[in-house]
């Protein structure tokens, strides 16, 4: 099993590490990929002892909470052995689809959410509306937007294990030298603490990066200020809109303000925090085991984003179960396969150790989440958004969006003339894309 540690940045290389010449494709296939088989036998699995393979990439500070649950799983019973390979999430889709397409791939697997489009057109992951069915699944036991966001051209792709966003995350030490006791709600409250933290002497109390995870900050602007980022059916870009100017105009304000220093680079902004140089950043929950673990003496807790525009929102992704297409089908390795998978979801309480949101609603209700740091986030749930569903939105995203928010933050570009360029560029890639998807030759 690889185990390699990855900051969350590495999500930035993703997707164009599934990219259009990432993987082979299955069209013109001599023997073809295949779906998800038998249903599961009422009382368990019972078929021959069998070995399936897992992959994922939970190389951080969620890895030891998904391998305890593997290691539960194969301890309940003596049929199944799951093998687990972790793989970092920056090589990570394009290794596992190049092995579904080569014949060698897993058979169960984790995607992020705005993932599933891509390998769904790609046909390297299989749909899931038999599989939810067989498990007893309905859209009652998951918050409504994170449920229908597995899903692509009308079919399941992908089953809910958790939702993870953005939260603030603040330093109480030194917010109470500016006598200030609260993650601050609103954008107005915001700079307010912003200034008294200033004034009390904490200098630059908020790093606002360029990079990851800027483009994710202002994703979350852009929905609060009523904006969306690109048109639902995949034709192109909106994110020049004047709610993206807004929030764009924000982020570059808290330089122009001395909130933040000019020029910080990824990480940079986590990393001042977790030396206590930073009274606020906005971060992504799974950083709060790396908090626990390597700066366990800085006193900080999580809150909501702040609504700075005129509606609460948050950007928002999703770890989401999937099985992967096979040309050698085996009905006891798909049973095996199912069976792991209804284990996942049924203890997915557990996850809740890796500094997530469990998806399911039971799971969030069980004892003791609502004493975890992430609870605070959970509130947000409603308000959280997910990119659409649109194949390759997520390469055509590092190209064109994330550099425009790097253009404006450094000061390289005004913000609009930022936006209208990127977008501009990423509206070609999207029409292209949907000429590429619809022929059917990812």
């Amino acid at each position: 099993m690889s185990d390699l540690r990855i900051s969350r940045r590495g999500v930035l290389a993703l997707a164009a590490a599934a990219g259009a010449g990432a993987v082979l494709s299955a069209c013109g296939s001599p023997t073809p990929l295949t779906d998800t088989g038998p249903a599961p036998a009422a009382g368990g699995y019972s078929g021959r002892p069998v070995t399936i393979e897992y992959w994922n990439g939970f190389t951080g500070g969620d890895g030891p909470a998904m391998r305890k649950l593997v290691e539960d799983f194969n301890a309940s019973q003596e049929l199944i052995t799951v093998r687990m390979n972790v793989v970092q999430w920056a090589q990570y889709y394009q290794r596992v689809i190049a092995a579904v397409h080569a014949g060698q791939g897993p058979d169960v697997g984790a995607m992020h959410v705005e993932q599933l489009a891509t390998q769904a057109a790609r046909r390297a992951i299989s749909p899931l509306d038999d599989v939810v069915a067989e498990l007893g699944l309905t859209e009652q036991q998951y918050p409504e937007q994170v449920w229908q966001a597995g899903t692509y051209q009308d079919r399941r792709y992908g089953i809910p294990l958790d939702v993870h966003s953005l939260g603030t995350y603040a330093n109480t030490d030194l917010l109470a030298r500016a006598g200030l006791d609260a993650v601050p709600a609103t954008g107005q409250e915001y700079e307010a603490a912003l200034q008294a933290l200033l004034d009390a002497g904490v200098p630059t109390p908020f790093w606002m990066p360029n990079r990851w995870p800027a483009h994710l900050m202002f994703l979350s602007l852009l929905w609060q200020f009523g904006g969306e980022p690109y048109a639902e059916d995949g034709s192109a870009a909106t994110f020049d809109s004047d709610a993206g100017v807004q929030a764009l105009r924000w982020m570059t304000s808290q330089i122009e303000k001395g909130f933040s220093p000019p020029d910080v680079a990824v990480d940079s902004q986590y990393t001042a925090f977790k030396n206590g140089e930073g009274a606020f950043t906005w971060d992504g929950i799974w950083q709060i085991n790396d908090l626990d673990t390597t700066a366990p003496d800085l006193p900080w807790r999580l809150g909501r984003v702040p609504t700075v525009g005129t509606q609460s929102a948050v950007w928002a992704n999703s770890h989401q179960l999937v099985m992967f297409r096979t040309r050698r089908p085996d009905d006891d390795k798909l049973l095996a396969s199912k069976e792991f998978l209804n284990y996942l979801i049924k203890n997915s309480a557990a996850w809740a150790d890796a500094g997530m949101i469990p998806a399911r609603t039971d799971a969030r209700e069980e004892k003791g989440f609502a004493e975890r740091p992430q609870a605070a986030v959970a509130e947000m749930i409603p308000d959280m958004r997910f990119l659409p569903a649109i194949a390759g939105v997520g390469e055509v995203q590092s190209q064109t969006l994330e550099t425009a928010v790097a253009d404006a933050v450094l000061g390289r570009q005004d913000p609009q003339a930022a936006l209208s360029a990127a977008a501009a560029r990423a509206s070609a890639l999207m029409k292209e894309n949907l000429r590429k998807f619809e022929r059917g030759n990812p």
